[in-house]
C-alpha cells in the first residue's frame, strides 16, 4: 500500500489548520472521506436528483438504477447471497433497533448480550426487557475486556432467542471470536446478530462463511457518507420480521382498513430514502475493494503495533483492555493518571491532534474496567501514516511529563 498516494485521495487531509498539518486519530467515530464518495454524493445533487422507485422520468431511473446498484455493491462487500439481504437503514443503530422491535418474542424468550456492547447494542434489548417482552442476560468479559467463551457457554440455553454481540469493541479494541460464538448459538438454536460498526471498516468479512444471521454496520464509518448504515440479514429471517417504520414504499396495496406489505427488503424502508448516501456508500465499498480489505488489514496489525507499544512507553499511563497489540486492532483507549480525559485531548487539539474523549457511548465496559472515568481514544485507518503515530506519541510523552 502506498499511504502517501492514498492520502492523495482525501481532500481534507490537504487542509492546514493555524498554517499547519493536523493528524486525525478518530476514525472509529467517524472516518475521513475520499474524493471518489465527495464526487459519488455531488453528482445525485448535480446531475439527476430524484426518487426511486416512484416517478418515471430520467433522473428517478437513474437514481433507482444508482440506488439499486449501491445495494448490489454492499452485498457483494461481505459476501451475502443476494442483494435483498441489505436493508438501508440510517446507521448502526437502526439496524439494531429493526431486529429488536420487529423480532417475534414469547414469554420467557431470551437475549444473550456483553457488557462490551456500545449503547446501540445494548439499549434496544433494555427496552424489550422493560416491557417484559424478553429476559435480557450478560456475559462479563474478563478483566483485560476479551470475550469470555468459557462464561458465554454456562449463559446460553435453549430459551435464548438471540445472541447480540458486537465484533470489535471500540473502546476495549478487543475482537470476539464470532466463528465460536456463533456455531455454539446455533447448536442451542439460537440466532446471532453481530454489531459490525467497528470491524466492517477494517476487515474482511464473509456473513455466509461465518454463517452470521444479522449484520449491522454504518457507511460513516467505512469511508461513506453520515446518517446511512445497512442491516444484513439472511433473507428467510427477514421475512419473518415485520417493519417497526411503515409507510411510503413499505406497501404494494391498501385500502381504509388493510395494507399488504412489500417485498423484502423494501417492506423495511419507510419513505424517501438517503439516496445520496447510499450512492456515496456503494462508491466507498468500490474505493475499498480497490485497496483491498487484506491489504487495509494487515497494515493497521502493523499500526496498531506501532500505536500500543507507544503508548506503554507514556509516563502513567493507563491503557484500556489488553497490553498486547495483537489481541486490538488499530485503537486503542487511555488515560494520563492525574488527568482527566477531555483534558487531553483539548491539549492535543491545541497542537493539531485529533482524538475522542469521554465515555465513547460504552458506559458498562467503563464501569466494568474502569471505574466509571471515561478514557480518551486515538483511532487509526489506513490512511494514518506511521509519522503520524510517533508524533503523536512524543506529544503524548509531553504532555505526561509537563504534569510531573
Amino acid at each position: 500500500m502506498d499511504i502517501d498516494k492514498i492520502r492523495e485521495d482525501f481532500p481534507i487531509l490537504s487542509k492546514k489548520i493555524n498554517g499547519k498539518s493536523f493528524i486525525y486519530f478518530d476514525s472509529a467515530c467517524t472516518s475521513l472521506k475520499p474524493k471518489k464518495v465527495i464526487d459519488a454524493i455531488l453528482a445525485y445533487y448535480t446531475e439527476y436528483t430524484g426518487c426511486a422507485g416512484r416517478s418515471v422520468h430520467k433522473f428517478a431511473t437513474r437514481t433507482t438504477e444508482e440506488f439499486e446498484k449501491a445495494r448490489e455493491k454492499v452485498a457483494k462487500f461481505i459476501s451475502a447471497k443476494r442483494p435483498e439481504e441489505i436493508i438501508w437503514t440510517k446507521n448502526t443503530t437502526e439496524a439494531i433497533n429493526l431486529v429488536s422491535h420487529s423480532f417475534k418474542f414469547n414469554k420467557g424468550d431470551k437475549v444473550l448480550t456483553t457488557n462490551l456492547e456500545h449503547s446501540s447494542g445494548l439499549m434496544p434489548w433494555q427496552l424489550r426487557a422493560e416491557k417484559g417482552d424478553i429476559v435480557l442476560d450478560f456475559v462479563l468479559c474478563d478483566k483485560e475486556g476479551e470475550f469470555n467463551i468459557e462464561e458465554f457457554k454456562k449463559k446460553i440455553d435453549k430459551k435464548t432467542k438471540i445472541v447480540s454481540v458486537i465484533h470489535v469493541s471500540n473502546v476495549t479494541g478487543t475482537k470476539a471470536p464470532l466463528e465460536e460464538i456463533i456455531k455454539i448459538a446455533h447448536d442451542n438454536g439460537s440466532l446471532v446478530l453481530v454489531d459490525g460498526a467497528q470491524s466492517v471498516p477494517h476487515i474482511s468479512i464473509d456473513v455466509r462463511k461465518l454463517d452470521i444471521d444479522f449484520l449491522a454496520f454504518s457507511g460513516h464509518k467505512m469511508c461513506g457518507p453520515t446518517g446511512i448504515g445497512c442491516l444484513y440479514g439472511k433473507y428467510d429471517l427477514l421475512k419473518e420480521l415485520q417493519p417497526f417504520i411503515i409507510g411510503g414504499e413499505t406497501i404494494r396495496d391498501a385500502d381504509l382498513k388493510s395494507h399488504v406489505l412489500e417485498e423484502v427488503p423494501q417492506r423495511f424502508e419507510g419513505g424517501i430514502q438517503h439516496y445520496a448516501g447510499a450512492i456515496g456508500l456503494g462508491a466507498a465499498v468500490d474505493y475499498l475493494s480497490s485497496i483491498g480489505m487484506k491489504n487495509i488489514e494487515n497494515y493497521e496489525k502493523e499500526t496498531a503495533k506501532l500505536l500500543i507499544e507507544g503508548l506503554l512507553t507514556v509516563p502513567k499511563i493507563d491503557l484500556i483492555g489488553p497490553k498486547d497489540y495483537k489481541k486490538k486492532g488499530a485503537l486503542a483507549a487511555f488515560n494520563i493518571k492525574g488527568m482527566e480525559p477531555h483534558d487531553v485531548a483539548i491539549m492535543l487539539d491545541e497542537q493539531n491532534i485529533f482524538v475522542r474523549s469521554g465515555m465513547h457511548c460504552a458506559y458498562p465496559i467503563h464501569k466494568f474496567l474502569h471505574e466509571n472515568k471515561g478514557s480518551a481514544r486515538a483511532s487509526l485507518y489506513f490512511y494514518n501514516t506511521k509519522e503520524e503515530i510517533k508524533t503523536f506519541i512524543e506529544k503524548l510523552n509531553n504532555i505526561a511529563k509537563a504534569l510531573g
